[in-house]
């Protein structure tokens, strides 16, 4: 049963791989490049959307969320380009996580911008007023 997990993570890791390749491929509809760029940067960011430390809710991102995103991407993605970059995922897979600081620090910076926002929100809404 492990094995069978185990083997699906590396699937998993392996399609956003491919995802992450195809979001650069001119021949994927603009919507379709952002989407995918989106999954495959919150696949990459340290940064989760439910801190796992929470209990049960914060593996559902990890082991729902995140498989549905690259599923969808792939069924919209055409077959012969998807086909083309599995082999270039191959690649990158074997060099490791690309490594992108200024789009970490941009994600950083969305989420100290959201939380500023909605502790503006709740505190007004508690009747202490704007900050």
């Amino acid at each position: 049963m492990m094995e069978r997990w185990k083997q699906w993570a590396k699937r998993i890791k392996k399609e956003i791989f491919v995802l992450y390749s195809a979001c650069r491929d001119r021949r994927v509809p603009v919507w379709l490049r952002l989407f995918m760029l989106a999954v495959a940067a919150y696949a990459f960011s340290p940064i989760d959307l439910i801190p796992d430390f929470v209990p049960v809710l914060g593996y559902i991102d990890d082991l729902l969320l995140l498989p549905l995103g690259i599923y969808i991407s792939l069924k919209w993605l055409p077959k012969d380009v998807a086909a083309e970059h599995r082999a270039r995922a191959e690649e990158l897979a074997r060099r490791g996580k690309p490594t992108n600081w200024a789009t970490g620090a941009l994600i950083i910076l969305l989420y100290v911008w959201l939380s500023v926002w909605l502790l503006r929100w709740f505190l007004s809404r508690l009747g202490f007023g704007t900050l």
